[in-house]
């Protein structure tokens, strides 16, 4: 069964030209000119990505995209904003974005960033052991990971996270201690390198962060001025004494 994605797009040319790449990555798609009809179209269709532009009649792509991670947090939500509006961007992910892509954007770009998507929400949806290390659960004192199930819980509460913010902290975990750059982190675990886009990171490290914060009052993920984030073991460690 294909997966279904939801464009929506109030240029027709633009709309035909995403509809063109996605159909090439077997997908399904629909597409909307409108804002306000999104929500309801999201009632009785199942979506796996919804490709929002900013500017929609009606209802705008910011609005919309605070509204499909609240009632459909496990659908993945690409916006698609303008080189020149970085605020946008920023208030965008805020809202739950899992990535954004600026206006003009190349094919193999495009595509890129939506089988990234399609490989967070297949493991979230369909975890398959494949080998010993990337199976096996990941322990950091309080802090315990299952990939196979894609479960993770802090202090032995569960922690409710999105497909790429799951990845994001096993990555972390995988490697305590070490310093990565955002660069390094879109590399590893969204699966492109493309300049102007380590707002995406910053904000799933904010998002995960908040929902740490709910647990414990240590910082798990931390800044490293200058250079980039890393996973901080001691704290865990220390709660476990």
């Amino acid at each position: 069964m294909q997966q279904k994605v939801l464009i929506v797009e109030d240029d027709a040319d633009i709309a035909d030209l995403l509809r063109v790449h996605l159909n090439e990555l077997d997908l399904d798609v629909d597409h909307l000119a409108s804002g306000d009809k999104v929500m309801p179209q999201l009632t009785h269709q199942h979506y796996t990505i919804v490709i929002l532009d900013i500017m929609l009649p009606e209802v705008d792509g910011l609005t919309l995209c605070r509204e499909i991670k609240t009632r459909y947090p496990k659908i993945s939500v690409i916006m698609m904003t303008s080189k020149s509006s970085e605020m946008d961007r920023i208030i965008g992910l805020e809202m739950g974005a899992d990535d954004y892509i600026c206006k003009p954007f190349s094919y193999r770009e495009f595509q890129a960033r939506v089988k990234a998507q399609l490989r967070h929400i297949k493991l979230l949806h369909e975890p398959q052991p494949q080998t010993a290390t990337t199976s096996s659960p990941v322990v950091i004192g309080q802090l315990q990971i299952d990939p196979h199930f894609h479960e993770l819980t802090l202090k032995q509460t569960p922690v409710d996270l999105t497909a790429t913010e799951f990845d994001l902290v096993l990555f972390f975990a995988r490697h305590p201690n070490q310093v990565f750059s955002r660069a390094q982190l879109l590399e590893s675990v969204w699966g492109y390198d493309h300049l102007g886009y380590e707002h995406t990171v910053n904000s799933h490290i904010n998002r995960i962060r908040n929902k740490f914060e709910q647990i414990t009052e240590h910082t798990i993920i931390e800044t490293v001025w200058g250079v980039g984030y890393k996973l901080n073991a001691k704290p865990l460690q220390q709660e476990m004494q």
